[in-house]
């Protein structure tokens, strides 16, 4: 199978070359190429036995070198006890001591039976006995229990101290918030009130006044913020529509005030602005 495949590559080689220059080129190397694939194989094989072999070859001539033993590196093994904690003993009841009551004078009472010829009559005690006695089963003879009065010491006089004053706690002003018409330093246009004038002048809408041909007259009033805004804005003239035209205009003035002063704070405080147009 293997000759007739290389019969047929053979084959389509030479009718592939048929008059071309065959000896170099590339049908030298397709002629060879089985020869060369084998010869490479082979010299790979070899190759990778010599890189395999030479370790243990180089082991197997290498020879081996005696260390001496160094003097004093023994090691001795030694019998090491530990030693155990003694046993814990367990702890010691100590028993309170009960100090000995004394005696007590102790009469015993035997009341007499009645029977009939009766061997022992013992007598009750007398009262005298019994009185400072206490009553048992047999007679004791202890010591008087003493009753002892101790009077209370005298109390002398009781110092009664005073709560601690009580420190009045301020309470906070109240924010006067009123608009104020006298001031220490009036309100300002930062600025200048020369150019809120003129932007007074220049935002005027003067085709709303057509036909007038006077000289229109209107002061407007209104209340400079703490902030440096102004609000309320109201005019008051002769002419209604020349009063509507002063307060849009006012009102589209861009910029901030400087609010007024009194004791050193800003207050809410009003603010006239008078304003007159000639009108042909």
């Amino acid at each position: 199978m293997k000759n007739l495949l290389q019969n047929e590559k053979n084959n389509f080689d030479e009718i592939l070359f048929q008059g071309r220059n065959k000896d170099y080129g590339a049908y030298v190397i397709r002629a060879e190429y089985s020869q060369t694939i084998t010869k490479a194989m082979f010299a790979g094989i070899a190759l990778f036995a010599a890189v395999a072999v030479t370790p243990l070859l180089i082991n197997a001539f290498k020879a081996p070198v005696e260390v001496p033993a160094e003097r004093g590196t023994e090691h001795i093994l030694k019998r090491i006890e530990i030693p155990q904690d003694p046993p814990e003993k367990e702890p010691e009841i100590v028993k309170p001591v009960v100090p000995l009551k004394p005696a007590e004078n102790t009469v015993k009472i035997e009341i007499p039976t009645p029977v009939r010829n009766a061997v022992k009559e013992t007598p009750a005690p007398k009262q005298s006995v019994i009185k400072d006695s206490k009553i048992g089963h047999e007679n004791i003879v202890g010591t008087t229990p003493a009753t002892t009065y101790t009077p209370p010491a005298e109390v002398g006089p009781v110092e009664v101290i005073a709560p601690p004053a009580t420190v009045p706690i301020e309470k906070p002003k109240p924010v006067d918030n009123t608009p104020k018409t006298t001031v220490d330093v009036s309100a300002d246009f930062i600025g200048g009130i020369n150019a809120f004038r003129n932007k007074v002048v220049s935002n005027f809408d003067t085709s709303a006044m057509d036909g007038i041909g006077e000289l229109v007259k209107t002061t407007v009033m209104f209340i400079v913020e703490r902030d440096g805004t102004i609000s309320d804005i109201k005019a008051s003239g002769p002419n209604p529509t020349f009063n509507r035209e002063a307060e849009r205009t006012i009102r589209s003035v861009k910029g901030k005030w400087t609010p007024a002063k009194l004791d050193g704070e800003n207050v809410r405080s009003y603010f006239k602005f008078p304003i007159s147009m000639q009108f042909e």
